[in-house]
C-alpha cells in the first residue's frame, strides 16, 4: 500500500464516511443543496474538460465577481482502490459558495466532479490534480464566468486542493483583486515531503508562483487542528513571498481539515471585506 493511499484513506473515515453513495447520488446532493438556495447547474465547455459550474438563479451583476473553486473531492475509494470519480461527498466548496454574503458569486467544480467526459483519466484527481491543461480549463471556465456576470475584476476562493488552483490562476491572470483559501494546500511539495507521501508529478506547484503573487490581496485561512494540511505549510508560503506582498494568515482555532467551514464563512468573510 502506497503512502498516498494511506493518507487520503485516512482523511475519508476522518470524515465519516463509511459507505460511499454513487456519483448520481453525490450530485443529486450538489443540485438540491443548489435548489434550497435558488441556484442552478450549468455546463462549462472547455477545450478539454466540461466543468460544473453552480450559478444563483437571480445574480446580481456587479464589477467583481467571486468564484469558489472546489477542493479535491472523492480521490480514492479504499486505500488501495482510486475513485471512478472525484466527485466530492461533501461538496464543502459549494457549501462555501451557498453561504456567500450576496449573490455575485458562482461556482466551479474540478475536471471530472459530477460528470465523466474525455479526457477524463484518473491522473487527474491524483499525480495530475494541478497539470497545465487543468488549469488551462479552470482559466477557461473563469473567463466565461467572468462574461456571464459581466465582471471585470475577480475574487478567488478556493478549498482544499482548490486553493492551490485558485493561487495558480490568481498567480497567471491580471484581474484578480483578492484570493482566498480555506484549508488550502499551497505548496503540494512540502504537503507530500511532510506526509512522507508520493510527489504530485505531473501537477502545477502554486509555491512556484511566488513573484507573480506579489500584487494579490491573500487571506489564508487554516484550521488548528487541521491534520491533512496542516497549518504550518500556510505560514511557509507567506514567508516565502517578497516583502511587498498583501497576504496574511488567519488561524481558525478548534477547526479541522473538513467540518464545518460553511457554518463560520460569513462571519470570516465578513472580518475581511
Amino acid at each position: 500500500m502506497t503512502k498516498i493511499y494511506q493518507l487520503t484513506f485516512l482523511s475519508l473515515l476522518i470524515s465519516g464516511c463509511t459507505t460511499v453513495p454513487s456519483m448520481d447520488k453525490r450530485h443529486n446532493t450538489a443540485e438540491q443543496l443548489a435548489s434550497q438556495h435558488a441556484w442552478h447547474e450549468q455546463i462549462i465547455e472547455t477545450a478539454s474538460f466540461n466543468l460544473i459550474s453552480f450559478v444563483p438563479n437571480n445574480p446580481i451583476k456587479d464589477s467583481t465577481l467571486t468564484v469558489y473553486i472546489e477542493g479535491d473531492g472523492m480521490a480514492w475509494i479504499s486505500s488501495r482502490k482510486p475513485s471512478r470519480n472525484p466527485t466530492p461527498i461533501n461538496p464543502v466548496g459549494l457549501k462555501l459558495a451557498l453561504n456567500h454574503p450576496s449573490t455575485n458569486s458562482a461556482y466551479l467544480a474540478r475536471p471530472c466532479q459530477y460528470l465523466m467526459n474525455k479526457p477524463c483519466e484518473t491522473k487527474y484527481w491524483a499525480s495530475h490534480r494541478f497539470s497545465p491543461e487543468v488549469i488551462e480549463a479552470s482559466n477557461q471556465a473563469v473567463d466565461k464566468l467572468k462574461q456571464q456576470f459581466s465582471a471585470t475584476r475577480l475574487t478567488l476562493v478556493g478549498y482544499s486542493g482548490g486553493g492551490a488552483v485558485a493561487t495558480i490562476l490568481a498567480a497567471q491572470r491580471d484581474d484578480v483583486v483578492k484570493l482566498i483559501t480555506m484549508a488550502g494546500n499551497l505548496d503540494h511539495k512540502a504537503w507530500t515531503n511532510f506526509h512522507h507521501i508520493s510527489p504530485l508529478t505531473g501537477s502545477l506547484n502554486p509555491a512556484d508562483y511566488l513573484k507573480q503573487l506579489t500584487t494579490v490581496e491573500q487571506v489564508h485561512f487554516v484550521g488548528e487542528d487541521d491534520t491533512v494540511i496542516p497549518p504550518f505549510l500556510a505560514y511557509g508560503f507567506v514567508a516565502k513571498l517578497p516583502a511587498s506582498s498583501h497576504a496574511k494568515v488567519i488561524l481558525v482555532l478548534d477547526q479541522d481539515h473538513d467540518c464545518c467551514w460553511e457554518s463560520i464563512w460569513p462571519n470570516l468573510y465578513e472580518s475581511i471585506d
